[in-house]
């Protein structure tokens, strides 16, 4: 009953958010009086553009993955590129898709560590060191772009608000890496008090082994930061491609190195849509951009990820037996 309370309530969230937007937008005018996704049918598009985005978008999962692939093979998880693009494109699809509470990165540590069950804390560690680096890497692009492009300069007081708050928290971000890399930090007793919380202990007792493993060999979290600028690099240029195929008039390149990191950032909740559309949506409107482009670009974007999804509806038509074994085990 829990569990299918928690389903019904990440697919409620995440239907009323997009539901809500989507009506809103209906009743929207364009500038020449037309609602405005009639005219985004009506209008002409740029075909080769989109066809781009979606070449950009899937160069970024598939560099996702080999990063993780990388991250678990430099601790001595001895396995090969295709079984982790068939994990990571396993977890891709369930990320993207609610079926069930157990979401992308749980499955593929768990589908790790059967497959290599004397190397469990390795397993886990990787994908959880993989996501901290993803995500903190979201704010180092968005900074330094919001920098290089003097976007903290703008008129609009949200956007300035926006900087700062972006500013602060890779700040925060760079001191909370530090002091978890300072050999001791994750061997007091405070630390394993923490560990022996219910619910969370768990969790936390894996991302301080996952800081023990990789503390160690620092020249591996620099690489896969590097891998992970790339990543959102190329998310970000999707992105760019998507609006500037739908529309002649859109956010340039470097405005879309700041917009779409900030956006991704609310990846970190666990609703499958929703969250990154309403935060798109508002940073358009902030650049200047006419109601409801960002809603729209938003929704092409989620449009090429169900697409890219389809390689990992394979993969589990393949392995439904074992992933109904995962997930019960993960549950």
């Amino acid at each position: 009953m829990k569990k299918a309370f928690v389903l019904i309530l990440k697919i409620g969230l995440s239907a009323a958010i997009i539901g809500w937007l989507v009506v809103d937008a209906a009743g929207t005018k364009s500038e020449d009086g037309e609602n405005v996704f009639q005219k985004l049918v009506d209008q002409q598009k740029h075909w080769d553009l989109l066809a781009a985005a979606w070449l950009f978008c899937a160069g970024a999962v598939l560099l996702t993955l080999i990063r993780w692939w990388y991250l678990a093979r430099a601790v001595g998880i001895p396995w090969s590129l295709p079984g982790a693009l068939r994990l990571g494109f396993l977890g891709y699809l369930f990320n993207l898709a609610p079926f069930g509470i157990v979401g992308g990165d749980l499955l593929k540590a768990v589908m790790l560590a059967r497959e290599h069950r004397q190397q469990k804390a390795k397993a886990f560690a990787s994908v959880v060191i993989d996501r901290m680096v993803g995500l903190y890497m979201l704010f180092i692009v968005a900074s330094v772009a919001i920098v290089a492009t003097g976007f903290w300069r703008m008129p609009n007081q949200k956007i300035r608000i926006i900087c700062v708050v972006t500013f602060g928290l890779t700040a925060v971000g760079a001191v909370a890496i530090a002091v978890l890399l300072t050999p001791g930090v994750t061997d007091g007793r405070g630390t394993r008090a923490l560990a022996r919380l219910p619910k969370i202990g768990p969790t936390i007792e894996n991302l301080i082994e996952a800081v023990r493993i990789y503390r160690r060999k620092l020249h591996l979290l620099a690489i896969a930061s590097a891998m992970s600028v790339g990543v959102h690099c190329l998310f970000a240029t999707g992105i760019y491609l998507i609006a500037h195929g739908l529309y002649d008039n859109a956010p340039s390149l470097p405005d879309h190195l700041v917009i779409s990191p900030l956006s991704a950032t609310t990846g970190v909740l666990p609703l499958p849509m929703g969250p990154f559309e309403a935060v798109l949506e508002f940073l358009y409107r902030q650049v200047g951009m006419a109601a409801y482009r960002g809603l729209i670009v938003a929704l092409g974007y989620r449009l090429i990820c169900v697409l890219i999804a389809t390689v990992g509806i394979c993969y589990y038509l393949g392995s439904r037996r074992e992933i109904a074994q995962v997930m019960h085990e993960a549950a």
